[in-house]
């Protein structure tokens, strides 16, 4: 059909607009008449396709257009990207709607509510929690998110005693993360009820109670374990050693979890980039040896396994402290008072002398060196050898620096020496003026003699 040169009218078959008007003027090839398009109606999975790119305020309100849109947004599958945070009434009063006109959101956080309100207990709640909120809002409303992929429970929610449904609601739960919920009671066997588990969180969780043996099930979908001061945790950390996929483990803080790092071998931990172990474990974060002797092995041991491993990170905040129960412990430390540096805290104790021992790093080169508590340090004991340019000396210069007081000490020094020190001003002068005090208020200091212990 051949299309005029200067239509007087739009070519769209039976629109009789002019030119100037018409959208669809001029539309198509020359020499060819437009046809009048039809109208597509999308399906209500093209609808929910569409839907899946915008907000999630925006997807509940195209719920509101129509009946077909509103199932359409039922099914809009929302991308992990968006998270609904319930941290208010408010949201709480979303999420009842969000469990029936939009069940498929992925990810949820549970954070407090604000106004004095709380989430509703569960099972034996511990009565601090009770006492929070007058009006209890339903934890439970979230188990219609059947498709949730990661949930995340934060200490602000107050969220009290045991709650079944948790473990039970989610079977494509991928990330699990419970941080500072002190009431929340749980046992890490429940976690077979997330079958395909790859990240587990959880930080300080007092109610928290099991053995990592349990995580057995989730052997082959665990990348990432972090559980932070749960002190009812227990069992040892080579349970773990054959997990494919694992890249973190982290379990610093305070547990049962015991172990020896001497035990992993060269097929344990294959995947593993970071590894973080509680000091009730032999070469973990913060472990207690009884004599200052015991530490040139321990270091070592540390040294040559990360030689073995050397994308592993493991030795960044690493530190090890002797024993408050050593028999090479002496009294050490500074009474920050009246005299002392402190006018607001004059019960605080500061501790000087280095029973601490860590890792020191001066560009390829790694060593190892004691500290005090309040981060005085002694010399560096060299592990590797001395390395030709790069940034070497410049860090080095940096690390030794600060060192000062314990300048040619490279272990903690005797009980004698240190008192010399204090004796002699090499300690920081605000703390030394309120060490002596306190050590001659309990008889040990006195007329220039020294006492070997403090006067009980």
């Amino acid at each position: 059909m051949t299309r005029v040169a200067n239509p007087a009218y739009c070519q769209v078959k039976d629109c009789p607009q002019r030119p100037v008007s018409c959208q669809y003027f001029n539309r198509g090839s020359p020499g060819e008449i437009v046809v009048n398009e039809t109208t597509v109606e999308l399906s209500s999975d093209g609808k929910a396709s569409v839907f899946s790119f915008l907000d999630l305020e925006e997807i509940m309100h195209l719920r509101c257009v129509c009946k077909s849109w509103r199932e359409a947004v039922k099914k809009t599958n929302v991308p992990l990207l968006k998270n609904f945070c319930v941290d208010s009434s408010q949201k709480y009063n979303a999420i009842s709607v969000m469990r029936t006109e939009l069940p498929t959101l992925h990810r949820i956080t549970i954070d407090g509510l604000g106004d004095g309100q709380k989430w509703s207990d569960g099972e034996d709640p511990i009565d601090l929690y009770t006492l929070i909120g007058p009006t209890p809002y339903d934890f439970g409303i979230i188990s219609a998110f059947s498709k949730l992929r990661e949930l995340k429970i934060t200490g602000n929610s107050f969220v009290s005693g045991r709650h079944p449904f948790l473990f039970s609601s989610f079977p494509l739960l991928e990330i699990l993360s419970i941080d500072l919920c002190h009431g929340l009671k749980w046992d890490l066997e429940m976690l077979a009820g997330f079958p395909i588990l790859k990240e587990l969180e959880c930080t300080s969780g007092f109610c928290l109670t099991g053995n990592i043996n349990s995580l057995r099930v989730l052997r082959e979908t665990l990348r990432k374990v972090k559980i932070h001061n749960c002190e009812d945790v227990k069992g040892n950390f080579m349970d773990l050693a054959h997990f494919p996929r694992l890249k973190e483990l982290d379990l610093d803080g305070d547990t049962a979890v015991t172990g020896d790092i001497r035990d992993i071998g060269e097929n344990n931990f294959l995947a593993l980039t970071k590894l973080t172990l509680p000091r009730t474990v032999y070469g973990g974060r913060g472990y207690e040896f009884q004599r200052i002797s015991d530490a040139p092995e321990l270091i070592r041991t540390l040294y040559l396994f990360k030689k073995q491993r050397p994308g592993l990170a493991m030795l960044v905040k690493w530190y090890a402290r002797l024993s408050d129960d050593s028999p090479d412990r002496y009294p050490d430390g500074h009474q920050l008072g009246p005299g002392g540096g402190s006018h607001r805290y004059d019960s605080v104790v500061k501790y000087d002398a280095p029973f601490d021992v860590c890792f020191v790093k001066a560009g390829s080169r790694i060593g190892y060196r004691w500290e005090s508590d309040g981060g005085i340090p002694c010399e560096i004991n060299w592990l590797d050898p001395e390395p030709r340019g790069g940034n070497y000396l410049k860090r080095l210069q940096e690390i030794e620096k600060h060192v000062e007081t314990y300048k040619g000490f490279h272990q903690p020094p005797t009980e004698e020496e240190y008192n010399r020190l204090l004796e002699n001003g090499a300690m920081p002068s605000r703390y030394t003026r309120g060490w002596l005090a306190f050590l001659r208020s309990q008889g040990v200091f006195s007329g220039g003699a020294l006492r070997s212990t403090p006067r009980r």
